[in-house]
């Protein structure tokens, strides 16, 4: 394993040896280091930017210039892109990092955007070198009670039969869990090898601007996507499931494999190509906070049963989850036709269409302004039908001078666009985001307070995903109130069953969560249904339901 303390990172010898990608990759590492949340956004329309780095409520930008050569001159262009970064990204502050030297010009030019108060600045391989050296060994953090129980079950799992499996709710920390069962492996086993597995690009960025700051800094570690190809994988290596087996299938052979997001593994996908390929002797971890599956096959199959579980109910019973106020509007139920439907056997996907009457937007909008109006700093996501209804949401919204700084957030966007929303939302610039297929898994905001789902979300696991956007405790954070538009007799089922595990737990512990049908008629219905068919929330639209005998209201 490279030895990276002290003064080994940013030395002459190690730039000579790697590349722009891999030096940007080290000064990421730095900035986390120092307590930043970083953002790569490096690639076609960053705008200058190449990380985006936020603590508390500062934005800094980083536009990183790689020169082989320590005599190597850093040009104004450098300078330029990163002063376009500053306005694009609205920063506080805009440095250009590199392992040359700054031009004569650039020199003179700082100088004199200093004077005028622009915070911009120039950090040469001396001054990276010194703020790595200086940097805290390693993120000081504790780990709470169940935290501290699963990381000793994953270790007696993986030490007795290679294999362990963690199931742990949205905001209750899977990746510090993670990250201490890799943190003491390193430290226990010094020259052996780990892999992260996930499987897109922005999620392995966020693993490792996490995971980087929680490892000793004599410990190496590398990115591996499409664009980062790093020649030396060693110590910790972040990877998609697509990029890694090139590297397999030339000899690596990792000795900790954890897959985050291990949900996504099947039975002949690639990840069950990558786990397949290893060889040698190995343990491995599967993490994930949705176990579910649309498909028939089991992730126990892949990582055994699970080594540690808590879920929404368990932790929010346990206080660290945030305390729930939900209003699920159910008041759009057509019970003039509960008669007639009563008398047929319906798909779902038919159900859903003859039971429900379309919500308008201005109910939505209605609701939405009532919630925003009667919570303390309000921060908001609202997850819409398509990128259309966004727009419409946001041009109707944005008359209001609350919600003027309102930004819609999806797919579509170019990625340095798609960062610039995600830091505005992070330090507070952006109130409310309007998002589209986006923000499901790996973006962690703890202050926001209020969820609204405009869409109807057919899919357990992502609504357990976007309702886990506002799960996480913060400072000031009373709790989080949810907006629920239902339109699917599996999402009042869900909800029925959360409901009832957290009045379970709250036999055993003392904590106030309420879950509210705004139509209370709408639970009976759903009783009868788990009567005829036992669990709604994985049934399939083709799935033909025995309506409830009962009358309208």
């Amino acid at each position: 394993m490279l030895d990276l303390n002290g003064s080994g990172l940013f030395t002459p010898e190690r730039i000579q040896g790697i590349g722009p990608h891999e030096f940007r990759r080290d000064v990421q590492r730095l900035m986390s280091r120092l307590g930043f949340r970083v953002i790569d956004v490096d690639g076609s329309g960053d705008r200058g930017a190449d990380l985006v780095c936020t603590k508390g409520e500062e934005v800094w930008i980083i536009q990183s210039k790689y020169k082989k050569s320590i005599t190597g001159t850093c040009n104004d262009d450098a300078l330029d892109q990163a002063l376009n970064a500053l306005h694009e990204f609205n920063a506080h502050h805009a440095i250009v990092a590199s392992s040359g030297v700054p031009s004569k010009s650039m020199v003179e030019r700082l100088s004199s955007l200093t004077a005028t108060g622009i915070s911009v600045g120039f950090w040469g391989l001396d001054s990276l070198r010194k703020f790595w050296h200086d940097a805290p060994e390693s993120t000081v953090w504790s780990l709470r009670d169940y935290q501290s129980v699963a990381v000793t079950q994953i270790e007696n799992d993986l030490e007795l039969t290679g294999r362990a499996l963690l199931f742990l709710a949205t905001g209750l920390g899977k990746t510090v869990v993670a990250g201490e069962v890799i943190r003491r492996f390193i430290n226990q086993y010094p020259d052996k090898n780990v892999l992260v597995l996930a499987h897109t690009v922005e999620l392995i960025q966020q693993l490792m601007a996490s995971l980087i700051s929680m490892m000793p800094k004599r410990v190496n570690s590398q990115l591996l996507s499409g664009d980062d190809k790093p020649r030396l994988v060693t110590g910790l290596t972040v990877a998609t499931n697509l990029s890694v087996l090139p590297y397999i299938e030339k000899g690596y052979a990792p000795d900790l494999v954890v897959v985050d997001e291990c949900h996504h593994v099947g039975g002949d996908n690639t990840y069950a190509q990558v786990l397949a390929s290893l060889s040698g002797e190995h343990r491995i971890l599967g993490v994930t906070a949705t176990p579910w599956r649309t498909d028939k096959f089991d992730i126990r199959n892949a990582f055994g049963p699970p080594s540690y579980e808590c879920g929404i109910a368990e932790g929010m019973a346990l206080g660290y989850l945030a305390e729930v106020d939900y209003r699920l509007f159910c008041d759009n139920i057509d019970w003039e036709q509960v008669p007639e439907l009563s008398r047929n056997e319906y798909t779902i996907k038919d159900l859903n269409r003859k039971l429900f009457i379309p919500q308008r937007d201005e109910q939505i909008i209605a609701a939405l302004l009532d919630a925003w109006t009667s919570t303390s700093r309000p921060r908001g996501v609202v997850f819409c039908q398509s990128i259309s209804h966004a727009k419409y949401l946001h041009g109707f919204l944005s008359r209001y001078e609350f919600w003027q700084a309102a930004e819609i957030l999806h797919s579509q966007l170019l990625r340095s666009d798609r960062m610039r929303v995600l830091a505005d939302f992070r330090v507070g610039r952006c109130p409310l985001i309007l998002a589209v297929d986006i923000l499901n898994e790996g973006v962690d905001v703890p202050d926001v307070n209020i969820i609204c789902f405009a869409r109807v979300t057919h899919s357990r696991k992502i609504f357990m995903q976007q309702l886990g956007r506002g799960l996480r405790i913060a400072d000031d954070k009373t709790h989080v109130l949810v907006l629920d538009f239902v339109a699917d007799v599996r999402r009042m089922f869900e909800l029925h069953e959360l409901g009832r595990s957290i009045e379970s737990e709250r036999e055993e512990i003392q904590y106030d969560k309420q879950i509210i049908f705004t139509d209370e008629r709408a639970i009976t219905l759903i009783e009868k249904w788990i009567e005829d068919s036992g669990d709604l929330a994985t049934a399939h639209d083709e799935y033909r339901l025995n309506f409830p005998e009962t009358t309208a209201p």
